[in-house]
């Protein structure tokens, strides 16, 4: 949760989150960070806790559903967060709805498409579908990125509105240069710096709610070898327009 969001609602209720559960769940974080299954000694040094507290909380989440073990007594994700993941997709539209638009553009450009949001202050995919070249990169949902290099984090800066920028600044994450934001702007996209990830590329565009507000941003990423704003640019843009159009329920 924003912590700057958090504080207003406990100055409005005077209530106080319950520490112990954000600790426990913290451990999720931890999880979904890492591409395989952790062992205990690599949790709780991760998360800087004793042995006994991490598996405290570890036997928390497994008996909530949260975290299962496998063969080889490893920690794990269990199955259950994808009902979770879906159901959140789902009410904030960018489901079952959205993914015929990316698949559309998919096969029109040949290059990978995602979708991705602002989560914790940092762009964050959230749909993704990939091309059949064999040569393509790879990023899977769940991915971060960062706000100043990322085509995706330079759309959901540019198009921030005063609200979300103080929370953005107030993150410390740095930001694109002026002159890059307000090209942005101007042009409705956004290409990587190229820094993040050597040898590939991204653009991206914003997708618009019913109240005019950027929240999320559609983008093709590819190597760097295949890249050429021209033959992107167009499909990309008409495509970020249909989802918009989908969001303000335009779209029939």
């Amino acid at each position: 949760m924003d912590t700057s969001y958090s504080n207003r609602i406990q100055e409005q209720s005077g209530v106080r989150p319950l520490s112990t559960v954000i600790k426990t769940l913290a451990v999720l974080d931890v999880l979904a960070a890492s591409a395989r299954g952790m062992k205990l000694p690599e949790i709780a040094a991760a998360m800087e806790l004793s042995r006994p507290t991490a598996y405290q909380r570890l036997l928390t989440l497994i008996d909530a559903g949260w975290v299962e073990q496998d063969q080889e007594m490893r920690y794990r994700l269990s199955m259950h967060a994808c009902r979770f993941a879906g159901a959140a997709l789902e009410q904030a539209d960018l489901g079952t709805r959205v993914q015929p638009v990316l698949e559309a553009l998919v096969a029109k450009v040949k290059e990978a498409a995602s979708v991705a949001i602002l989560d914790r202050g940092l762009p964050f995919i959230v749909s993704r579908v990939d091309s059949d070249s064999l040569l393509r990169a790879e990023q899977k949902i769940g991915t971060t990125m960062s706000l100043g290099g990322s085509a995706s984090g330079r759309i959901l800066t540019a198009f921030a509105d005063e609200t979300t920028l103080a929370r953005l600044r107030q993150g410390g994450e740095e930001f694109a240069s002026e002159e890059i934001l307000t090209d942005a702007r101007v042009n409705g996209y956004a290409i990587s710096s190229g820094y993040t990830h050597s040898g590939v590329i991204a653009i991206a565009a914003p997708i618009f709610d019913l109240k005019g507000k950027c929240f999320a941003t559609l983008s093709l990423v590819m190597p760097e070898t295949r890249f050429d704003l021209e033959t992107f640019k167009r499909p990309l843009l008409e495509a970020a327009s249909e989802i918009t159009s989908i969001q303000q329920g335009k779209h029939r």
